[in-house]
């Protein structure tokens, strides 16, 4: 096992055992409403599932077959759900909540926001903010289906106090963790936006910025060295927010505006091992004019230049 991976992994199990204290603590209060946890929640997906049936609850609980199975069987002998059988498929029930069951269930989610409320309350707001903050990182980070809510993102030009500085803070972060560059790395950007603000020109120069919840996600600028000649960089952007075209947009965005202020040559420098972004490049007509090699941040690398020619 990778050594740097060891104290992560410590921090890790500690705010497992530490959380496992907390789901045991709402998991015997729930009890004493006569349900489990694993209850309330098959519960409340049978009440929230269109078309809810047994396999869709064990893919999504990623619960026990024979444990759903008798969950289910006590749910239908204390009247709290139904079974309805498919017209198309007679091996097939749809599982639905009885007037019963949607009384139950509005009375336990009523329990579960009081213990919560109980649970955050005393907090000062900053507090309740990280908590949750943290609470959806870590499910972004881990699910299988990350939260990507693309109207909660919005892509401004405008500089604002703080952004060059959490700019720089995402490449050094980003490049660290992806590609194991050192802090030389993070010092190299430093001087490139340094580098950039002592001629800095709103005419020739500009930022797009991709922020999500107020937070920046990610970013991409177009700095002007001549009248005709521009380049692409500082183009980054948050792996939780891969996937969904952000990139692209960024991309196509630069694009337009290096067309309307009639650059006709665009060029990048990136290294051999950004695969994604460089197929982004191509993908929009650039193509490697040269390459040499960079040993400055950390590793062996292979650092490359891109040129597009606007018509």
């Amino acid at each position: 096992m990778n050594s740097r991976y060891i104290n992560l992994i410590h921090i890790i199990r500690r705010f497992n055992r530490f959380y496992t204290n907390i789901l045991g603590l709402l998991d015997k209060h729930i009890y004493e409403s006569e349900f489990s946890l694993a209850e309330v929640r098959v519960l409340y997906d049978i009440g929230h599932t269109e078309f809810c049936t047994a396999k869709k609850l064990i893919e999504e609980l990623k619960i026990d077959p024979g444990y759903l199975s008798r969950i289910i069987k006590r749910f239908e002998n204390d009247s709290l759900i139904y079974r309805v059988q498919s017209s198309e498929d007679g091996r097939l029930y749809y599982l639905y909540l009885s007037d019963k069951g949607k009384d139950t269930l509005s009375r336990l989610d009523d329990l579960s926001n009081d213990q919560i409320y109980k649970m955050i309350s005393c907090l000062p707001e900053q507090d309740k903010m990280s908590v949750v903050e943290s609470m959806e990182t870590i499910e972004n980070a881990l699910s299988e289906k990350p939260i990507k809510n693309r109207e909660k993102i919005i892509i401004r030009n405008e500089l604002r106090p703080g952004d060059v500085g959490y700019l720089i803070h995402l490449h050094g972060w980003i490049y660290a963790q992806e590609c194991e560059f050192n802090y030389m790395f993070e010092g190299y950007v430093c001087k490139t936006i340094f580098d950039l603000f002592n001629n800095y020109n709103v005419e020739k120069d500009r930022f797009w910025f991709a922020e999500a919840n107020g937070e920046m996600i990610g970013a991409i600028a177009i700095v002007g060295h001549s009248a005709n000649r521009a380049q692409l960089r500082w183009f980054i952007l948050n792996p939780l927010f891969r996937g969904i075209g952000l990139g692209n947009t960024l991309l196509n965005e630069a694009m337009k505006y290096c067309k309307k202020k009639g650059y006709k040559q665009v060029f990048l420098v990136t290294t051999d091992d950004q695969k994604i972004a460089i197929k982004m490049y191509m993908k929009v007509g650039f193509r490697k004019v040269a390459e040499h090699e960079n040993k400055v941040w950390g590793k062996k690398l292979i650092e490359q230049t891109y040129e597009l020619n606007l018509p």
